[in-house]
């Protein structure tokens, strides 16, 4: 996953963070981020009744920083986790006047360097559904549980949607790269995305990730000390789930 996030780093780090889009300049990528903040996050923690400013808040998957300086505007503290070295120097630059950001390198699997019960506020968008398996995204939610304190708000989008989103001959050429790359052959993969019509940086798992049924999520939660307060746009790729860990909850 490292090794493919830096690729796309390396080739248009905003279009693959914000993939709406081919070519951002740096005010309209950081604009779609504060835009962002206003319309997904603090209209749902408004309807959860969960505090929209504090102290500590942990961000997965924060890519260029995209929307990491409008959260740096109303907490203290943000913790700024990616995978991808490549991006984490490019938000460094373009933030390095934010001194109450912490950029830190994921290790894909965990956030084992954050101690339990210490954020306020968790939050993660467009990531989980790059994911490659379930069980990786698991871990990641019960990890995000794990460092919130009791009574901390948690807000994280998901790919909730099983039904396809291409035709027949779509889903055929991305068989075939996928088939490919999963033989191990990453450049034939990528060559053969190319000849299709496709963008081979979209090539493998670490793109087209894994759906994840929302009762699935729910269940999740609860069983790790959430609360699900509101559950929005199940059954699609963009689906959201706002909770807050449980009060008493280590």
């Amino acid at each position: 996953m490292r090794r493919d996030w830096d690729e796309r780093a390396r080739k248009n780090a905003f279009h693959y963070i914000a993939s709406w889009r081919k070519e951002w300049d740096l005010d309209s990528f950081l604009a779609s981020g504060e835009e962002d903040v206003s319309r997904l996050v603090l209209p749902a923690l408004a309807r959860c009744v969960l505090p929209t400013t504090g102290q500590r808040m942990l961000e997965l998957g924060c890519g260029a920083g995209r929307m990491t300086h409008s959260f740096a505007r109303r907490f203290e503290h943000v913790y700024a986790f990616d995978l991808s070295r490549e991006m984490l120097a490019r938000a460094r630059q373009i933030h390095s006047e934010r001194k109450n950001i912490l950029w830190l390198l994921s290790n894909g699997a965990d956030l084992s360097c954050v101690a339990s019960g210490s954020m306020d506020f968790v939050f993660s968008y467009l990531v989980l559904q790059h994911l490659p398996e379930e069980t990786l995204a698991f871990q990641y939610i019960r990890e995000m549980l794990r460092v919130l304190r009791p009574g901390g708000a948690i807000l994280f989008q998901f790919n909730g949607g099983f039904a396809p989103t291409m035709n027949w001959r779509g889903r055929l050429a991305w068989g075939i790269v996928d088939a490919l790359w999963s033989a191990n052959l990453r450049a034939l993969s990528r060559a053969a995305a190319s000849a299709l019509g496709l963008d081979p940086s979209a090539a493998g798992k670490s793109w087209r990730g894994a759906a994840i049924a929302a009762p699935r999520i729910a269940e999740l939660l609860r069983a790790a000390g959430g609360e699900v307060r509101e559950m929005t746009g199940e059954d699609t790729p963009l689906a959201w789930c706002c909770g807050v860990k449980a009060a008493g909850k280590a």
